[in-house]
């Protein structure tokens, strides 16, 4: 019961559950909180998955006569049948399977941005003009681009960049609006928590995962360094220096100030504010969402195998 237990929660964390939150309204108004309770999320269908992994190989290890388990196949066929035995295995070969993918997702983001954040840095460093400006965090480079664009590279050596366009074009609270949304991204390292999204809806096979998670966090961090920015110059000159610089695209691997969800925050900017209730009740949601299949599955199946291996 415990690796079914374990099969329905991951099934259910990985869709039904994300496809639900991502058609709520109430993230706007609690971005971070509910970034936590996507990460939980997240974090639990994996974890879920893992353990109907391990909870079924203990399955297929028949306790001998002195209570430890063994490894004889044939008393693993004969207590459990053919069918059931066959399904054990195939759900533990597809355990295996996403870990093996988690593992090489988390590398091959990582080391793929990673290349081409130091690539295009050095394209912005020879070709852009560098200029310091305080909170500017590595100061700013400079595009000789005609079209209004800002945007981030985050990293150990990370770049604030806009173009001439967007400096002719914006006054300068709008300047400094959206210097503050982009610094905003650096400090937090919003970067890494997009990797992490994006390495576990790669891991997961196409036939049960969906984009939900990473859409919705991608907009989340946004939300927050929008925050950052409001509470810096005000919502009316970050909401212009959005909608000016809306068109623009950054390169991979870069978070741009603009983009497709450019309606929804400007709409967000001059709507309700954040809700302390709102975020309090998303915190509880993210605890519940870890706490209790460990507490409901978890820890019997564990006492159980400790039992059995201590026999």
């Amino acid at each position: 019961m415990s690796a079914l237990a374990f099969a329905i929660v991951a099934l259910l964390l990985s869709g039904p559950v994300p496809a639900m939150l991502a058609r709520a309204t109430w993230p706007l108004r609690a971005p971070r909180a509910a970034i936590v309770l996507w990460q939980a999320i997240a974090l639990a269908a994996v974890l879920s998955a893992f353990s109907a992994g391990i909870a079924i190989a203990s399955r297929l290890f028949e306790p001998g006569a002195d209570g430890r388990p063994t490894a004889t196949f044939a008393s693993s066929i004969a207590m459990l049948g053919w069918p059931l035995w066959t399904a054990y295995v195939v759900v533990f070969v597809l355990t295996l399977v996403i870990g093996a993918r988690l593992i090489v997702s988390v590398l091959r983001v990582a080391i793929a941005t990673r290349r081409r954040r130091a690539h295009h840095r050095m394209v912005v460093d020879l070709v852009g003009s560098h200029r310091r400006r305080p909170r500017s965090r590595g100061g700013l480079r400079i595009l000789d681009v005609a079209e209004p664009l800002a945007y981030c590279l985050p990293g150990v050596r990370s770049r604030v960049v806009v173009s001439e366009g967007a400096l002719n074009t914006l006054s300068a609270n709008e300047v400094s609006a959206i210097l503050e949304h982009e610094n905003a991204h650096l400090r937090a390292r919003h970067d890494l928590v997009l990797e992490m999204f994006t390495a576990v809806h790669a891991a997961f096979p196409r036939f049960v995962r969906s984009a939900h998670a990473l859409n919705a966090v991608r907009l989340l961090i946004e939300l927050l360094a929008d925050d950052a920015a409001v509470r810096a110059e005000g919502p009316t000159p970050l909401a212009r220096a959005l909608v000016a610089c809306a068109s623009g695209r950054a390169p991979r691997g870069a978070l741009a100030a603009g983009g497709p969800t450019t309606v929804v925050r400007v709409r967000r900017l001059g709507g309700e504010p954040n809700s302390r209730i709102l975020a309090a009740g998303a915190y509880a949601a993210a605890a519940a969402v870890l706490v209790v299949p460990t507490v409901a599955f978890a820890l019997p199946w564990l006492n159980e195998l400790h039992r059995l291996f201590l026999a």
